[in-house]
Order: structure tokens, then C-alpha cells, then sequence
């Protein structure tokens, strides 16, 4: 029996979209939202933000959303899905109240500021049995999924080095970014766990074998985390098989650009790296190298900033549940660790 020869109850259940809410809408916020809505898969039931300008800027995206004040009021809503665009400092706290009332959930990076904090969401995703995704969003870069399906094709051959940066010549302007409580850390937990989790997502999540880093605030040695955030960070993690990642992140470093974006992966039968384009933060090409020949893999312009939100909203109004490979969140946060010297 197809649905549209069910009876007009169980029809309408076949085919109800998923409800979510909005919790946070600033900027982020709203550039997910617009590209969940364009999905068309599922529906804006409710939106919250401290700001009710923001909310109401939002609510012109969903005209039928209601707008509401806490996540509370979102989940007494009866949303199917949360997604969440708050300080970092919150995002495990309201991950985990979402899922143990029933809802699925996107959160933006980081998911928690510690390994243990990201371990709970996991857990919590789990017990619920409801799919869980972070923002990670330059996996869905085209350039980034042709390097990782040369790298799993073997056409690079082994690869054992690989060189990621990311500088942004801004930094945050919101005060929470440079608060170590509230945010956890500052350019690494805000810009190196892209670095970590595209390494790591490229080559299959490899076991890590030993972590090294340096971090630095205002041109000096990173003395007390518990009162600084780094603003320069180099990071050299390896892998069992000896592969050996380089990492590199910093606000407002004199880069002469808005910003340094690049991640390459080197290997015995060629290398692949994705970079973005005159300093851009949004226009990306890749290439991939044999000698000293180069072919391109993908050239901008490319929307992809709101596609791991699409892929997450896709999934869940096809009734996708937990995902066991958020276990992978958890690989990352540890890396992240050890950066830090937890």
C-alpha cells in the first residue's frame, strides 16, 4: 500500500514534515535556517533569540513560526528538531535537554567545549535515539569531498603528511569569544577544530598517536587558560601509521588578507589541497598535484555554507535516527584536548 492510498489520517502522517525550532538566529542562525527552509523538507514551527529584532528578521524567513523566548518554550512547541546557533558555552547544556525531550539536533562547533562535554551529547543522542550533527561545514566544500575520494580511492597513494591553516585576519567582535569559560578556548576551538576534523574526516578518522602544540596571545606564550584564549596556535598531530598532521590557526594575524584558508593533504602517488581565493572566506578551489603538474578539482563560486544543515534537515524528515558515526565528534574533541593540554 503507497501513501496516497492510505486512508487521509495515516496520509497525512506519511507525509507531515519534520517541526523545528530555532534557537539562536543571529547571522549563523539565519543563513541555516534560510538553507533548511529551501530543502522544503521540513517545517519552522518556532524560533527564539534574545534579540527580538533578530527573531523578527528571522520570522520573515517561516511567516508561520511562532516566536518564542527559551529553548523550553521551543520544545513545548512539540518540535521534531532543534537547531542550535548559541555561544559555545551552551551548546552541550541545550544539546542534551533537546534530545532527552525527544528532539533531533544540528548544533553549531564547537558541540561542547571539552571531550567530556561532547562525550554527554553522544551519549544523550544515543539513549535518545536521535540524529545529532555539528556545523562542520567545510566537509561540503566540492573540493573537500573530491580530495577525501582520491584519498580513499588511493589515487594519492599513502599519505603521510598534510598541512592545514586557517588565519582570520578579523577575530571575533562578541566578548564571550575571549571569555576561556564561556568559550572553551580562542582560535583553536573556534577555527582549528575545522582544521582537526577535516584532517581526521579526510583520511577515515585514523587512531592518533601523539599531539604537540603552541599557543600563543598577543605575539607571547599562552600563560594562564584559565584568563586568555590563544589568538596563534601550531599543532603537529600523528597518527599510528606515522602520517603526520601540521596545523595552523590565529586571529588577526598581518596575513594581508581577510583570511588564509587551506588544507593539503600530501601522499607517495601525488597530493590534493583545497584553498580559498584572494583572501575570501566563501570562494574555494581545489587542485590536485603530480609532480609539478597541477588539474583542478572544483573552482568557486559554490554554495556550501548552509549544506551540512540541508543534509541534516534532509535526513531527518527521511526518518533517519542516531548516526553512529557522531562517535567521530568525540575523536575530535580529544585531538582538541590535547592541544589544550587537558
Amino acid at each position: 500500500m503507497t501513501a496516497d492510498t492510505l486512508p487521509a489520517p495515516a496520509q497525512a502522517a506519511a507525509t507531515a514534515r519534520p517541526r523545528l525550532g530555532f534557537l539562536g538566529v543571529g547571522w549563523i542562525g539565519r543563513h541555516r535556517m534560510q538553507a533548511i527552509v529551501e530543502t522544503g523538507a521540513v517545517e519552522v514551527a518556532a524560533l527564539a533569540d534574545p534579540s527580538p529584532e533578530m527573531a523578527r528578521e528571522a520570522g520573515a524567513l517561516a511567516p508561520g513560526a511562532e516566536i518564542v523566548s527559551t529553548l523550553d518554550d521551543l520544545l513545548d512547541a512539540g518540535v521534531d528538531g532543534v537547531v542550535i546557533a548559541t555561544p559555545s558555552a551552551m551548546h552541550a547544556e541545550q544539546s542534551i535537554r533537546a534530545l532527552e525531550r525527544g528532539a533531533a539536533v544540528f548544533c553549531q562547533k564547537p558541540l561542547g567545549r571539552t571531550a567530556d562535554e561532547v562525550r554527554a551529547v553522544v551519549d544523550a543522542a544515543r539513549a535518545a535515539d536521535r540524529l545529532l550533527a555539528v556545523d562542520l561545514s567545510y566537509r561540503f566544500t566540492d573540493g573537500m569531498r573530491r580530495i577525501r575520494e582520491l584519498i580513499a580511492g588511493g589515487e594519492l597513494g599513502v599519505v603521510f603528511a598534510a598541512d592545514l591553516t586557517f588565519h582570520n585576519a578579523y577575530g571575533p567582535d562578541k566578548p564571550w569569544f575571549y571569555d576561556p569559560a564561556l568559550s572553551g578556548g580562542g582560535c583553536v576551538m573556534d577555527l582549528g577544530v575545522h582544521l582537526v576534523d577535516l584532517a581526521l574526516w579526510a583520511l577515515d578518522f585514523p587512531e592518533i598517536a601523539d599531539v604537540s602544540a603552541s599557543l600563543m596571545a598577543g605575539g607571547a606564550p599562552l600563560r594562564d587558560p584559565s584568563a586568555q584564549v590563544e589568538d596563534y596556535a601550531v599543532a603537529t598531530v600523528t597518527t599510528t601509521t606515522g602520517t603526520v598532521l601540521r596545523l595552523a590557526c590565529s586571529w588577526r594575524l598581518q596575513a594581508g588578507r581577510d583570511a588564509v584558508i587551506q588544507a593539503a593533504f600530501y601522499g607517495t602517488g601525488g597530493g590534493a589541497a583545497l584553498e580559498n581565493v584572494d583572501g575570501s572566506f566563501y570562494d574555494f578551489r581545489a587542485e590536485r598535484f603530480r609532480g609539478t603538474a597541477r588539474e583542478t578539482l572544483s573552482t568557486p563560486p559554490e554554495a556550501w555554507g548552509g549544506r551540512a544543515a540541508a543534509d541534516w534537515a534532509t535526513r531527518l524528515a527521511a526518518g533517519e535516527r542516531f548516526d553512529p558515526s557522531a562517535e567521530h565528534l568525540v575523536t575530535v574533541a580529544r585531538v582538541m584536548d590535547r592541544i589544550y593540554g587537558r
